[in-house]
């Protein structure tokens, strides 16, 4: 028995492990239109609050696509801590929806400068946001609400969402839960349909073929370039 105990433990190891290896993804990821790692998809240019002024900075918002989860993230700098906010595929399409309401607004000149009024005139979605102080700190998640309105600033009213604080998940792992930050982001119209696009569920499988060559399989982290978005401020 001393001698078999060993073989039994060694045998149960292994398959232990391949049952883990086995594990069907589409089990993990519920939405996964592929198996294949994050990629850049483009750069856009996005306005944020600036500290201690009225006026706003503006500045590059990385735009990631993330096959597993089918969800767009949006990485930018902001106040020395670095953020990934996530978009899943229904958020997205409500993105598109407000801003195509804003457009007829702005047209039929009904927007009108009252904040608080119009900073959720569009609706609100579910969102999700990942943050790191620096390099090296520790990953910390929460699932704000966003906001989908408009804010004048100056005489230009400027299509907005508003990312309100969110009690950090327990997921990230610490004793000492903290809360994620409100960031209220300004895109110009072209700013806005830029972003629309990068969005666009049939531009995203279009850009994962072209970038993959296939529907599944690791994405070489060093195939990829960022192209990057410069467009005219315009309202």
């Amino acid at each position: 028995m001393k001698k078999t105990l060993p073989i039994i433990l060694a045998v149960s190891c292994v398959f232990f492990a391949l049952s883990c290896g086995s594990v069907d993804p589409g089990r993990r990821f519920p939405h996964m239109v592929a198996d294949v790692a994050p990629f850049p998809v483009g750069v856009i240019e996005a306005q944020f609050d600036r500290a201690f002024s009225s006026s706003l900075n503006r500045a590059e918002v990385e735009v990631f696509f993330h096959p597993r989860t089918n969800s767009v993230a949006l990485q930018f700098r902001h106040e020395l801590v670095t953020f990934r906010q996530f978009w899943d595929a229904a958020a997205r399409l409500r993105f598109a929806a407000a801003f195509e309401q804003y457009s007829q607004d702005f047209a039929a000149r009904n927007l009108e400068d009252r904040h608080r009024r119009t900073r959720a005139i569009y609706g609100r979605v579910d969102g999700r946001v990942e943050w790191e102080s620096f390099r090296f700190a520790r990953t910390r998640e929460a699932n704000p609400v966003i906001e989908l309105g408009y804010r004048f600033r100056g005489n230009s009213p400027f299509f907005t969402t508003h990312m309100r604080s969110a009690r950090e998940t327990g997921n990230s792992g610490s004793d000492s839960l903290t809360e994620s930050r409100q960031i209220n982001m300004y895109f110009t119209r072209a700013q806005a349909q830029v972003l629309i696009d990068l969005f666009n569920q049939d531009n995203l499988m279009r850009l994962l073929e072209e970038k993959t060559g296939r529907a599944g399989g690791a994405v070489p982290s060093d195939d990829f370039s960022l192209d990057v978005w410069h467009e005219e401020d315009q309202f």
